[in-house]
């Protein structure tokens, strides 16, 4: 058997067995890192893998803790778990439920603004789902709501924070595609459109919006179809009263932090992980001003940061092993002859991962998927000629649904221990049903008008660097893709170090000039 064979059956052997071991239980990093090993071993035993490959591990791994993008991660984390204690969330659930509640569908559209704002200004879906549950659910309930549309619109609502920025995937998502995209230009040897998270942010933050909107038109459907499921709220004259004055009070801070935070990122004043420092020390101050904020607060919030981030980086290290080895067997070139055959060029490829992520949506958690998925396959994707930030962004939507779909929708997790006994499980999975099918279609619209996420990140970053400019700034993640350790900067030969290594010059696929969704894609509009 000839051992360009044997590399790929592997190849694919590891990712089928680790994806299994992930969906069994086993926790990700130790099971990617360990599965690659076994197979970087039985390799080796072939004769279809170097391990002088894996020598490039330490370097890599320091350049991940000294890689200042992904020092927002943390900052962010932090910065959601301190508004989460500041009572901010519920305030403006309290007060914004009283402005619509006279409405029919009011509470519920209160609910996707309040959701809307809190992403803006955590990001964290596990605190807002619980939130709302807790403070709008029991009001929804009394107000005589359908339980499955309460249900449905909260767990929908806390998920915003995945695409509407600043959002902790995001920050991943971008800091994967500079590394993809570097390497995509090498391969292609034409320029190719610079990302960062700074683009992805600005790009991510329309179809953000294109979503609550979607949201908020089903809902106000739904009152003027079914309006029994959606009555309005009563309120007396003392609530009517005060209402303006404690609507302010409750708006401005979180305002003025999604203001401080995104603002200074979109006006190129910061960037993400400067923007996140001035987040965390903004929360910080807001919680103070709300009388919520002591030693004891601090502490539990920065030991729950600590927990999260050397989680997420945890997965993160043993993702690096899963790709360096998966890349070493040859598993590269398969993925890049798998998609550049699927029927429809850029559009099939791109259809076929968006396809995946959503299947793997329903087992996998969006950061597994993302470390997973997104660097065997977004550089042979660019190199096809499609926008990464466009790219980005459509990852960041379609892996939203992977917090409302069973059996692994952690959304419906949160909310099934908050909700009360009367309210079936089954009524919160047939509650986020039209959710689903609401983000889905959000992903066609935005599908179909690339300019969505592409537009605003022109506008904001308009004297962007040639993503294959010796300027461009190397990402740390991209040891994942390219194998130039500790976020080196990658050699200008069109040959990767590993491709040299291995003696497989990569092979480069034509695109057809002629194909008109592809040009849409390549050019953003």
């Amino acid at each position: 058997m000839a051992p360009t064979l044997v590399g790929d059956i592997l190849a694919i052997a590891l990712f089928v067995i680790a994806t299994f071991g992930v969906l069994c239980g086993f926790p990700i990093a130790f099971s990617l890192a360990g599965f690659s090993l076994m197979f970087a071993a039985m390799g080796w035993a072939l004769g279809v893998f170097d391990p002088i490959i894996l020598t490039s591990l330490p370097s890599r791994y320091f350049g991940l803790m000294t890689n200042e993008v992904l020092v927002a991660v943390p900052l962010f984390i932090f910065m959601g778990a301190v508004l989460e204690r500041s009572k901010i969330a519920e305030a403006l659930l309290e007060t914004m439920g009283q402005l619509f509640g006279s409405l029919r569908g009011g509470l519920a559209i209160s609910v996707v603004l309040v959701g809307a704002l809190l992403a803006a200004s955590t990001g964290v879906v596990g605190a807002t789902v619980v939130t709302m549950g807790l403070i709008s659910l029991p009001a929804m309930m009394r107000a005589g709501y359908d339980p499955k549309l309460a249900t449905g619109v909260i767990c929908a609502s806390g998920t915003l924070g995945q695409i509407i920025p600043p959002s902790v995937i995001l920050i991943f998502v971008g800091d994967l595609l500079m590394g993809a995209n570097q390497l995509a230009a090498q391969r292609t040897g034409k320029p190719i459109d610079p990302v960062s998270v700074g683009d992805l942010f600005a790009g991510a933050f329309l179809p953000g919006l294109s979503l609550v909107a979607l949201y908020v038109l089903y809902i106000i459907g739904l009152a003027f179809v079914r309006p029994s499921d959606c009555p309005a709220l009563v309120m007396d004259a003392e609530q009517r009263r005060t209402l303006g004055r404690r609507f302010v009070r409750a708006l401005i801070p979180p305002l003025l932090l999604i203001v401080a935070v995104l603002g200074s990122i979109l006006v190129g004043f910061a960037t993400p992980t400067e923007a996140a420092s001035i987040g965390a020390v903004g929360s910080i101050i807001l919680a103070a001003f709300n009388r919520a904020f002591s030693f004891a607060t601090l502490l539990a919030v920065m030991r729950n940061t600590a927990v999260i981030s050397a989680l997420v980086f945890a997965i993160v290290l043993g993702v690096s092993v899963f790709s360096l080895v998966f890349r070493g067997l040859g598993g590269e070139h398969l993925v890049e002859a798998i998609l550049s055959n699927v029927p429809g060029g850029a559009f099939g490829a791109v259809m076929a991962v968006m396809i995946v992520m959503f299947v793997l949506g329903f087992f996998m958690d969006t950061i597994e998927i993302v470390l997973i998925v997104l660097p065997i396959t977004a550089p042979v994707i660019i190199a096809m000629g499609v926008n990464p930030v466009w790219l980005g962004v459509m990852v960041g939507v379609n892996l939203q649904t992977a917090f409302l779909t069973p059996p692994v929708g952690f959304a419906l997790f949160y909310m099934r221990a908050v909700a009360p006994a009367s309210i079936t499980t089954g009524a919160i999975y047939k509650g986020i049903i039209p959710f689903v099918i609401l983000q889905v279609a959000a992903i066609g619209i935005l599908w179909a008008v690339p300019s969505l996420a592409t537009w605003l990140p022109k506008m904001v970053f308009p004297d962007a660097v040639p993503a294959s400019g010796p300027s461009q700034p190397g990402s740390v993640l991209d040891d994942i893709l390219k194998g130039t350790p500790g976020g080196a900067p990658a050699p200008s030969s069109s040959v990767s170090p590993l491709d040299q290594l291995l003696n497989q010059p990569p092979t480069t696929t034509p695109t057809p000039d002629s194909d008109p969704i592809l040009e849409r894609l390549r050019r953003g509009n």
